[in-house]
């Protein structure tokens, strides 16, 4: 299918204008992602109406708490991504094609059929998600278009490295994200991700400006990631950019993918992260891959009652009333909460 978003350039180069890489692909050659090629003139998507994962998920799964908690997410993936994260959790499918020279697997299904799926399933929304939606946006745009045809709410689960083009091609029908936010330096970005820091910042701010629900989610890395000073600075940065009321996801690291070596998070440097974060002013954060551990748990930021009960990604009790607090009275911030 012909790619949305990009322009030609001189002697039959392209420039993909879908990501902040704005990649320049030569004739015959793919831009960072692997999934988006220069045929001749016109880049051509990859990966459309090929889909290489999909399942019905809790929507705390991607993880969103405070958009329609409790509810299911219809969840689909295409090969790729824009990113080469050196701890990538699903590299069996985001660096295929960079692992395997260029291989792209998948399966057919149409924005009709996922839409129709999602109806089946009682799904509430549809997550683009497991690998970067972006890299298989016109599949994303065209489904969430439909869905949102349909009154079923649209999710991007993201590494935040969209343009502003193309989030504001997809902001009528996009109402939600969670984006990763993966470390507060530019050196991590460009060691362990091959990317920088500034546009995903500016894609947190701009997505808040258009109306899309967000939340962020760290992975704590041992060693890389978790230093005082820098959680400060990432913590401060969600209160006063985005909002006291976003909601900030620490995640605890396994080791995976090329960090293999690295050891797990200890729960002692989430705790410490989720009270850097609390001090900031944030009212809501919680502790990932963690469970048992109270961390996944709404707690009221005025009261310090329990209002919505976790574990993993079950939603065991949830005591909001007309999204508030039924002690207090405070603002429970959210959609459908």
């Amino acid at each position: 299918m012909k790619a949305f978003l990009y322009e030609n350039i001189d002697q039959d180069k392209i420039r993909c204008n879908l990501c902040s890489h704005r990649c320049i692909i030569k004739p015959g050659k793919r831009g960072i992602c692997g999934v988006r090629e220069n045929n001749k003139g016109v880049l051509t998507a990859l990966t459309y109406n090929r889909i290489i994962a999909r399942a019905v998920d809790p929507i705390e799964k991607k993880p969103l708490f405070h958009f329609l908690p409790s509810s299911l997410s219809y969840s689909i993936a295409a090969a790729g991504c824009n990113f080469k994260c050196r701890f990538c959790q699903n590299s069996g499918i985001a660096q295929m094609p960079s692992d395997y020279n260029g291989k792209i697997e998948g399966y057919a299904a149409s924005p009709g059929d996922i839409v129709r799926d999602a109806l089946k399933t009682g799904c509430q929304s549809i997550s683009y998600t497991y690998t970067e939606p972006t890299v298989f946006f016109e599949m994303a745009y065209e489904t969430a278009e439909l869905a949102h045809e349909k009154g079923i709410k649209n999710v991007f689960v993201s590494n935040g490295y969209m343009t502003c083009e193309a989030i504001d091609m997809i902001s009528p029908f996009l109402d939600a994200a969670n984006i990763d936010l993966k470390a507060y330096t530019d050196d991590f970005y460009k060691t362990y991700c091959s990317a920088k820091l500034e546009p995903v910042k500016q894609t947190l701010k701009y997505m808040k400006s258009r109306g899309i629900f967000v939340e962020v989610t760290t992975l704590i890395i041992p060693g890389l990631n978790d230093g005082k000073s820098e959680l400060e600075s990432l913590s401060r940065f969600i209160a006063e950019e985005l909002g006291t009321e976003t909601p900030w996801h620490i995640s605890r690291f396994h080791p995976a993918y090329k960090l293999a070596d690295r050891p797990a998070t200890p729960l002692e440097t989430l705790i410490k992260a989720r009270d850097i974060g609390v001090n900031a002013g944030l009212k809501y954060v919680y502790m990932g891959n963690v469970p048992g551990q109270g961390g996944e748990d709404t707690v009221c930021y005025q009261c310090g009652k329990t209002l919505i009960q976790r574990w993993g990604f079950n939603v065991k009790q949830n005591r909001v009333k007309n999204g508030c607090c039924p002690d207090c009275g405070a603002e429970i911030h959210g959609v459908g909460i």
